[in-house]
């Protein structure tokens, strides 16, 4: 882009869960803003991550996978994913393409037949697609949802992604910048410090656990020598979740704690003393101010 033209809009990043779309929106802006992990479902609600480049700002809206909802924190993101997409200037849908056209694709493409707004296609993971696999998927798609752009790409890898976001600079509405320049989320250090342990929860326990837990900070104090001290509870609907979460001899807790200060000191660049505290509270997604803690609407 040549012309100095100040450019902001919104897009919406959605997909599958486990599609890569919080690998991309970080991808995209530069930086860590998203929390990632292997595991689907990790992304619960509506974050967004700044992209800037040459003179556009691109709002990039990461949202929760769309999948099937089974309870209410479910259908609470899925309704955070359907919104953000109703919100934005152009969605962007992420597709496995290891994964191919399953259930929760079909699912997607079914809602995205009455939309108003431009759509652009992402197959994200070609790094581990045979191209024939790949060609055809692009096919298929394409035959039906007639997206306006098409782009394959490796989130993980980099692939693709600087000619992507070329793209979405140029095709940003012009405006002023709705940020400062050096912003990368509209999230709080707060939510971003929550999320960020969450991260390590997720990542550090392997079974259906991670997905009955939710991370409440307690206290924040930013102290006169710069640090930073922070209270967290981990809290979990069982007693014996709790004492998975704490492990033999407090280890789990104690590696899963030190890992997450590590990465909140990285974000907010200064020194960080993160105390973790397990605390059993049965149906903590039926508590409404849960929903407020982690940026979600209570959904009926």
């Amino acid at each position: 882009m040549t012309d100095q033209t100040e450019r902001a809009g919104f897009v919406a990043v959605i997909g599958a869960p486990n599609a890569g779309k919080s690998t991309l929106v970080n991808a995209l802006v530069g930086q860590k803003v998203a929390i990632v992990s292997p595991k689907a479902q990790t992304t619960r609600a509506r974050l967004m991550g700044i992209g800037m480049q040459d003179r556009s700002q691109i709002l990039l809206v990461d949202t929760p996978g769309i999948f099937e909802p089974r309870r209410r924190l479910d259908r609470a993101m899925v309704q955070a994913a359907w919104g953000g997409a109703g919100d934005a200037d152009l969605i962007l849908l992420v597709i496995d393409a290891a994964e191919g056209f399953n259930r929760e694709v079909e699912r997607i493409v079914d809602g995205l037949t009455q939309r108003e707004h431009p759509l652009w296609l992402a197959l994200n993971k070609i790094d581990l697609v045979k191209k024939p696999k790949l060609l055809g998927l692009s096919q298929g798609l394409t035959e039906r949802l007639r997206p306006d752009e098409v782009f394959m790409i490796s989130a993980a890898t980099g692939e693709g992604v600087p000619d992507l976001k070329d793209a979405l600079a140029e095709a940003m509405p012009e405006g002023p910048w709705l940020y400062p320049e050096d912003e990368v989320s509209d999230a709080t250090d707060r939510m971003i410090a929550a999320e960020l342990t969450r991260e390590q929860v997720v990542n550090q326990l392997h079974q259906e656990l991670p997905y009955a837990t939710v991370i409440e900070t307690e206290t924040w104090e930013d102290r006169p020598d710069g640090s930073t001290v922070i209270h967290q509870q981990v809290l979990v609907e069982r007693d014996s979740q709790k004492a998975i979460v704490i492990g033999k001899g407090g280890l789990r807790l104690k590696s899963i704690g030190a890992a997450a200060r590590e990465e909140i000191a990285a974000h907010l660049g200064r020194n960080v003393h993160l105390f973790l505290h397990v605390k059993v509270k049965p149906r903590w997604d039926e508590d409404r101010s849960i929903y407020r803690e982690i940026g979600l609407e209570w959904a009926d």
